[in-house]
């Protein structure tokens, strides 16, 4: 809530401190991740891989195959994860590539390359974790396309009604991969309806406990997101924070 809502510290995760926050440009959080993996290599880090997700319409940007071929020449533990899910918001797959499949696209950049149905838990946890124990063997990196869907609209803005057809999203519908997920713990014994009740309701209270907590009213550095920009402080920077902080308080004043 912090984040969308355009606070800093909504790009912190206290509970996992290698956990990056939300990419919104596409694809420009592939290129971090292979240099990521690669830093910990160099580092002597023999366990850690960096797992990279992204969406098809990621696939057409230019970072997507820098990353994937940087990855390959440097030979770094990192898996790709792309989550087609058939439209980077009105683009269909056949408008982004004219590959049969997203995963091959591995084969010409010298890296293992699978597709997956995106809507199996189990597979998905599969793949991935066959993935990151090449890499960890020093198998070099993997790309890994996860068939799904996007049921609902891109955002608030998207009308989907005016680029597929209502049969195209009822045919997904019947691939739901929580109901489909539900289902197969329910035939193994391992899920009830209370069990379904309990796990609603301790999702709704941290829901609800995540509103209060972002509602309740406190000091936030107005200038925090200069801070964080490098690492270390940059001129250029630190102007645009005084003009910043300048034309804040000329707004202030006029209040």
């Amino acid at each position: 809530m912090f984040h969308i809502n355009g606070h800093e510290e909504g790009n912190i995760n206290p509970a996992s401190d290698r956990t990056l926050p939300v990419s919104i440009i596409l694809a420009s959080q592939l290129p971090h991740a292979v240099g990521l993996a690669y830093g910990s290599k160099l580092k002597g880090e023999k366990d850690t891989v960096a797992l990279a997700v992204f969406g098809d319409g990621s696939t057409s940007e230019g970072d997507f195959h820098e990353a994937l071929n940087f990855a390959s020449v440097l030979n770094a533990p990192v898996v790709f994860l792309c989550q087609n899910n058939q439209f980077a918001i009105s683009t269909p797959l056949e408008m982004q590539t004219g590959s049969g499949t997203i995963a091959q696209k591995a084969i010409a950049y010298g890296m293992q390359g699978i597709q997956v149905d995106g809507n199996d838990a189990l597979a998905v946890y599969q793949a991935v974790k066959d993935a990151v124990d090449r890499a960890r063997a020093g198998e070099g990196p993997s790309l890994i396309e996860a068939v799904t869907f996007r049921m609902a609209m891109h955002t608030t803005a998207d009308d989907p009604t005016r680029y597929r057809s209502d049969d195209l999203v009822k045919k997904w519908e019947k691939k739901d991969p929580l109901m489909r997920f539900r289902i197969y713990l329910e035939r193994k014994g391992l899920w009830d309806d209370k069990k379904q009740e309990k796990l609603e309701a301790g999702i709704k209270e941290d829901i609800d406990n995540a509103v209060t907590e972002f509602e309740t009213a406190r000091q936030i550095k107005n200038d925090a997101p200069f801070d964080y920009v490098f690492g270390t402080r940059v001129d250029l920077i630190e102007a645009q924070r005084k003009r910043f902080l300048m034309d804040l308080e000329k707004e202030v004043g006029h209040e």
